[in-house]
């Protein structure tokens, strides 16, 4: 099951582990990454808080806890080389996996319809 924020962030959902990304419009809007910063495995967020940072030739962005849970596993690839959040954010370029603390909490998330409503 795959589910968006209005950050423009992604979760592909299985059981109850959330892997999270930035959508191929956020990885657009921003242009040619050059950094990544994940967070620590077993790390506790909570939803809304700052998780990771994403720098791009043109600016510097926050990506932020689109749920609450426990950072489980990270994807050193995008650390090691930005670009493959640029050519493929939505499979390979995940960021983080995201061991969720309620199931119930992903209702507040949109479907892929609703997102390609709010994106235009």
């Amino acid at each position: 099951m795959l589910k968006f924020t209005k950050d423009h962030e992604w979760l592909e959902i299985d059981g109850d582990v959330a892997t999270v990304g930035i959508t191929a419009y956020a990885a657009e809007q921003l242009g040619d990454l050059v950094f990544v910063q994940l967070p620590e495995i077993g790390t506790t967020l909570d939803k809304g808080q700052e998780v990771a940072v994403v720098e791009s030739v043109k600016t510097a962005s926050d990506v932020y806890a689109p749920l609450a849970g426990e950072v489980v596993e990270i994807n050193e690839a995008v650390v090691n080389d930005p670009s493959i959040v640029n050519s493929d954010p939505e499979k390979t370029g995940w960021f983080f996996k995201l061991k969720l603390a309620d199931l119930g909490s992903l209702d507040g998330l949109m479907d892929e319809a609703a997102y390609k409503e709010l994106i235009g």
